[in-house]
């Protein structure tokens, strides 16, 4: 006589709801920043202010899809705690499509700054190339979860897209971050101390803003892995996107602090250097995305500051291009 699984709301629906609060909460915090960007930033190019739309979007319809899952749960199936471990409600699946569309989007972001930063397409292409096999693997989810799949036992056959979604998504976001330390760290021996404390600040910023979803993406996937019925794992899914986009939005959102602190390091800073009358006119720090406040231009102009000591040499590698904001 076979036994009947033991029902035990703590890990399941418990654990479903707790992540769905809070990913509710961090939603909130989205769309505060969100407004702060737009406010903040109105002359940024056009394509940016797209892309942090398509990503509020998605994670509307996110946030609207792990609500009516939750709904499903607690009051749909009411009383009948057997049907959390019949077919998925397809909001869940329609969610984990919306995410994956907003966490692409972010990745392809950040794939593209570090183009523009080091002017070479290895990484943006290996980065490139994960980012459309996780929103594959997304869509393949979508798709196979059109007909019944439950949801603390999927099917063998499809459990593979699952560890892969999480597998690309983790290693992407790693080499990401990777690439940006390396390329901060290449260029922080070329440049004089006070504008060291500026890189030191940009490889701390870059660390903080691309770790948390790399390591939640982790603990994730090793919480599916080691499913045994309960939900765990799906109620750390709702947050995870959520992570991507408060991120990235304060990644943006926090030029204007980079931006004072280059004010302040650009007269103590070496750069590529062009003949003055008055000595040597030295091209400072650059950023991207000008216009830490309302009616700046979006395109920076390098700082120029006079100095009758700077080196006449043009190493672009003395150069410090911060284009990766």
């Amino acid at each position: 006589m076979e036994s009947t699984p033991t029902f035990n709301p703590h890990s399941t629906i418990g654990a479903y709801q707790i992540g769905v609060l809070i990913s509710y909460m961090l939603f909130g915090v989205t769309t505060t920043q969100a407004y702060i960007y737009y406010s903040r930033f109105p002359d940024d190019s056009r394509q940016l202010k797209t892309l942090v739309a398509v990503v509020w979007f998605g994670e509307l319809g996110h946030t609207i899809c792990i609500g009516h899952t939750l709904y499903a749960f607690t009051i749909l199936d009411y009383g009948n705690p057997e049907r959390l471990l019949g077919p998925a409600p397809k909001s869940l699946e329609t969610s984990m499509l919306l995410g994956s569309i907003a966490v692409t989007s972010v990745q392809v972001f950040f794939a593209f700054r570090i183009y523009k930063f080091s002017k070479k397409l290895q990484i943006p292409i290996v980065s490139w190339t994960l980012s459309f096999v996780r929103q594959l693997a997304a869509l393949t989810i979508f798709v196979a979860a059109l007909r019944p799949i439950p949801v603390a036992t999927y099917d063998p056959k499809w459990r593979w897209l699952f560890l892969i979604y999480w597998s690309v998504s983790s290693i992407n976001d790693l080499t990401i971050t990777v690439a940006f330390v390396v390329m901060l760290l290449a260029r922080r021996s070329h440049v004089f101390a006070r504008t060291k404390a500026l890189v030191d600040k940009l490889i701390g910023w870059s660390i903080e803003t691309r770790m948390p979803p790399t390591l939640f993406g982790m603990a994730t996937l090793a919480c599916y892995v080691s499913n045994s019925g309960n939900f765990i794992w799906l109620g750390m899914f709702a947050i995870s996107t959520r992570m991507y986009s408060n991120c990235f939005l304060a990644s943006l959102n926090s030029r204007t602090t980079l931006r004072a602190m280059n004010e302040v390091s650009v007269p103590f800073s070496l750069a590529a250097t062009e003949p003055s009358s008055n000595g040597q006119v030295m091209k400072g720090l650059e950023f991207a995305h000008s216009g830490s406040s309302r009616g700046q231009s979006s395109e920076a102009s390098p700082t120029r500051v006079i100095s009758h000591n700077a080196p006449s040499s043009r190493n672009n590698s003395s150069f410090v291009n911060l284009n990766i904001i």
